[in-house]
Formats: structure tokens, sequence, C-alpha cells
């Protein structure tokens, strides 16, 4: 600005000058009618708009994180819960498997139970049968032995000559 106070600024024939005077006569007509209240106001609104927009930005991003929040604890909660009903079925599979042991074990016992009562009664059988075999063989046994015997005596000259004198000493 030292232009402006040079003597050649004040010059009518200065385009500056007149420049200088428009910008003033402008600023002046827009102060008086008002203008100026109008564009600020206007500048006003739109920093209001821009201002709540911003709010609006903040309340949604509380809400969404809040969401998030809330998700997350959902989450948590779920594998919480996961856990838990996985610790259960383990616990569950241990019980579920000691019970068919138990079971399994009985089984195993009555089955062998009934095997050894099988195998004593097939036994009991088996000797009976030997038993009574052996008396059959015993049977036949005497009875050939008593065949032979009696088929014997009938010739036998002891049997023969104690008979002949037993009879000459009864008459």
């Amino acid at each position: 600005m030292p232009a402006f106070f040079s003597p050649e600024f004040w010059s009518i024939a200065n385009p500056e000058l007149w420049a200088a005077v428009g910008l003033i006569l402008f600023l002046a007509i827009i102060v008086l009618t008002g203008a100026h209240r109008t564009a600020f106001a206007q500048l006003d609104a739109k920093g209001k708009a821009i201002q709540d927009n911003l709010d609006e930005a903040a309340r949604l991003r509380k809400e969404a994180e809040a969401m998030l929040a809330d998700i997350r604890a959902q989450r948590e909660a779920a594998e919480a819960q996961g856990k838990a009903m996985l610790e259960e079925a383990k616990i569950e599979a241990k019980r579920l498997e000691a019970e068919a042991k138990v079971r399994l074990e009985e089984t195993i016992a009555r089955r062998t139970a009934l095997a050894d009562r099988r195998i004593a009664t097939a036994e009991a059988q088996a000797a009976q049968d030997v038993k009574s075999a052996a008396a059959d063989a015993a049977a036949a046994m005497a009875e050939q032995v008593l065949t032979a015997r009696l088929a014997r005596t009938q010739s036998d000259p002891l049997v023969d000559k104690a008979v002949s004198e037993l009879a000459a000493r009864l008459q």
C-alpha cells in the first residue's frame, strides 16, 4: 500500500483510485442494504447445518460403538456358552463312556456266568454220560465174565469132583 500515500494515486486518471472508490462504494451498499447480515445469516445457517450434521454423525458413531460393544459382548457370551457346552459334552461323554464300560463289564460277567453254567452243565452231563457208559461197560464185562465162568463151571473138573463127592457123602 505504499502507492496509497503517493500523489499519483490520488490523480483522477489513476485506475487504481477508481478501483478503490468502487470497492468502497460496493462495501457501503452492502452495509446499507443489510446484505452482509443476510450473507452472515446464511453462513450461520450453513454452519449450523454442518454442526447438526457433525452432531448427528457423532451420535451415530456413539450408537455404532455401543452396538459394536454389544455385539462383542454377545460374541464373548456365545463363545463362553459354547465352551461351557463343550465342557458339558465332554463330561457327558465321559459319563456315558463310564456307563457303557460298566454295562459292558456287567454283560461280560453275565455271559461269563452263563458260559460257566453251561460248561458246568455240560461237564455234569458228560460225567453222567461217562458214568452211564462205564456202568454199561461194567455190566457188559460182568455179563461176559459171568457167562464165561458159567461156561467153565459146567466143564470144571474140580466142581464136578466136588459135586460127586458131595453126592457120595450125602448118600
